[in-house]
């Protein structure tokens, strides 16, 4: 993978948007969503309300006609997207809950699902219920498609903008992944699939008539989004799927955790709660983990030892090799 190759078509949208912000008023996020139009409909200009001089239209063509996309890998594209939507989260502020899912987290999630789904899958079904701007479902579909595993996959999210943005960052990379603009926690046109991967929504829904729906509804007041979620996400696995979330590392401690705890007994067995590094994460309150559920039938049973883990510090090799170990030991005696 080529660095230089990242930072090269980083700084052409990178230019690009700060062109389109000048003339036309726009966030960052709105002007990468414009600019990532432009260079899949044959890197032209497309004129925005008369707000863009020819000579501003000739700079933007002449940048993007220096873009070359077929000679770059589609993490490359991926890596050099997200230095863009980086920029963007931090230029217009974005809210917690619409922020990218970094790469090494990613990775791990990505490294969970090819163990639990073994060494015969050559095709799966994906999901990602809040895809926000694909940035995970894209890291998954990489490393899935590296090992040789057909991937169908498919996005959902609520937020117009995110989703643009999800459909340009797929789109550049060459990935066909389906993404729709829905509310996840409403009847969804999805058939079922292997494994559901998501960084969920954390705080409360606030469509009550709705939630009442779910056995993971509060009684009273509003319910948590991400209780609602991984139901909802259990719903539309196949029987023996899998579902690999990123959840509040607080997640049973609350006092709605009971009805969560009940929904998953019901419906799925709980196969792993793997703690992230302290270090990613400024507040106790903050702090994530990765939810590894199996919906139950299709001879999905209950581990004899669920797999319970401190994830070490990224940046601490030989710590990290010691965990992997500990999950290939963890999946060859319960599986």
């Amino acid at each position: 993978m080529s660095q230089k190759e990242i930072e090269n078509l980083f700084s052409k949208l990178d230019s690009t948007v700060k062109l389109l912000q000048k003339n036309i008023g726009v966030s960052y996020l709105e002007g990468l969503a414009e600019t990532g139009e432009n260079i899949l409909d044959d890197k032209k200009a497309r004129q925005v309300d008369n707000l863009l001089s020819n000579e501003t239209m000739e700079m933007l063509n002449k940048i993007y006609h220096e873009i070359s996309l077929e000679n770059m890998d589609p993490e490359e594209i991926r890596k050099s997207f997200q230095l863009a939507l980086l920029k963007g989260a931090k230029e217009d502020s974005l809210q917690a809950n619409h922020q990218m899912t970094p790469d090494a987290i990613g990775f791990i999630l990505t490294y969970l699902i090819e163990k639990v789904l073994g060494t015969e899958a050559n095709a799966i079904r994906l999901l990602d219920p809040a895809v926000g701007t694909g940035n995970l479902l894209s890291t998954v579909y990489n490393g899935l498609t590296s090992k040789k595993i057909e991937v169908e996959a498919e996005g959902i999210d609520n937020d117009d903008l995110l989703l643009s943005l999800a459909l340009i960052n797929t789109e550049l990379q060459g990935q066909t992944i389906k993404l729709t603009h829905q509310d996840a926690l409403t009847g969804l046109l999805v058939d079922p699939v292997d494994i559901v991967v998501s960084d969920l929504p954390v705080g409360f829904y606030p469509v009550d008539e709705r939630a009442k729906d779910f056995k993971t509804s509060a009684k009273e007041g509003h319910s948590f989004a991400h209780h609602l979620f991984i139901e909802q996400s259990i719903h539309y696995l196949k029987k023996g799927g899998y579902g690999v979330f990123l959840v509040p590392s607080q997640l049973f401690e609350t006092e709605a955790a009971a009805a969560l705890t009940k929904m998953i007994q019901e419906e799925a067995y709980l196969q792993g709660m793997l703690h992230l590094p302290k270090e990613l994460f400024q507040t106790k309150s903050s702090r994530k983990s990765i939810l590894l559920l199996q919906k139950k039938g299709n001879n999905a049973k209950q581990v004899k030892q669920v797999l319970l883990a401190q994830i070490p510090d990224f940046k601490n090799q030989q710590a990290m090799f010691r965990f992997m170990q500990e999950v290939e030991t963890w999946n060859k005696k319960n599986n």
